[in-house]
């Protein structure tokens, strides 16, 4: 039965002036799978106004991590800009969520394609043991609008080191030129080729299944894209090779 826990702010980063990373301790939290996420809030006036947001951290951490962007017209979200270590939030246990590996059927490689916040429930798996053991190659695409707002930098270029063989990064920035990182769109990239061709990989029904997570009018176009390649939505009831999860 869902529950609300008390949590403890115990690290803050900020990433830049809008993206910032809270790290809580809740020692009562249950048991997650990596790629879950759970609502998070601030209790006022007798009521705790909350959100969903992905666990960046890894069951295996010792604390609670989230990412997240204040929102101006957000309910929550520039209440949780403006909270420091030490400070205490809500958290809604247990954790919930499909976009998780033991949903998603085996494949020689595995594409995580993620726009902005998106990226969060990623990393958390990107952390276990279990992609590294069932997928050949694995591949994160990670898009943002601008440079500084893709965060994370020294976790992924750690997996760059541990993995180097297994391993592919391919960042984006939309609106501006990066070395080092494609410009533009995921979905008119992944149309063009360029991701592909950037990764060194392959990307078909035979060999590949793709993870979509963020922005929702990213993951529509790339679907439509994703189709045209021969790939379809997976269901339990009808595998597929496309799992995804939208952010709002």
């Amino acid at each position: 039965m869902a529950q609300w826990l008390d949590a403890k702010i115990t690290q803050r980063i900020d990433w830049n002036d809008h993206l910032f990373s809270l790290g809580f301790q809740c020692d009562d939290f249950p048991e997650y799978t990596p790629g879950q996420f759970t609502k998070v809030g601030i209790e006022q006036d007798g009521k705790i106004i909350s959100r969903p947001y992905s666990l960046v951290s890894h069951p295996q951490d010792k604390s609670l991590e989230i990412m997240a962007v204040p929102v101006a017209e957000g309910v929550l979200s520039p209440k949780l800009h403006g909270v420091n270590v030490g400070d205490r939030l809500k958290i809604m246990a247990p954790a919930t969520g499909f976009l998780v590996l033991h949903e998603v059927p085996d494949s020689r490689n595995i594409w995580l394609i993620a726009t902005g916040t998106g990226v969060g429930p990623f990393l958390s798996i990107l952390a276990g043991t279990e992609i590294w053991q069932r997928y050949e190659q694995v591949i994160l695409v990670y898009a943002a609008r601008h440079a500084s707002d893709l965060a994370y930098g020294e976790l992924i270029a750690k997996w760059q080191d541990e993995y180097p063989n297994q391993f592919h990064f391919v960042p984006i920035v939309s609106r501006e030129k990066v070395n080092g990182a494609l410009q533009g769109r995921i979905p008119a990239l992944l149309s063009n080729g360029n991701i592909i061709e950037q990764a060194g990989q392959t990307l078909d029904a035979e060999q590949s299944q793709v993870m979509l997570c963020g922005n929702p009018q990213m993951i529509e176009e790339a679907m439509l894209v994703l189709k045209d390649m021969g790939l379809k939505k997976h269901l339990r009831r009808s595998p597929g090779q496309i799992t995804q999860e939208r952010y709002w």
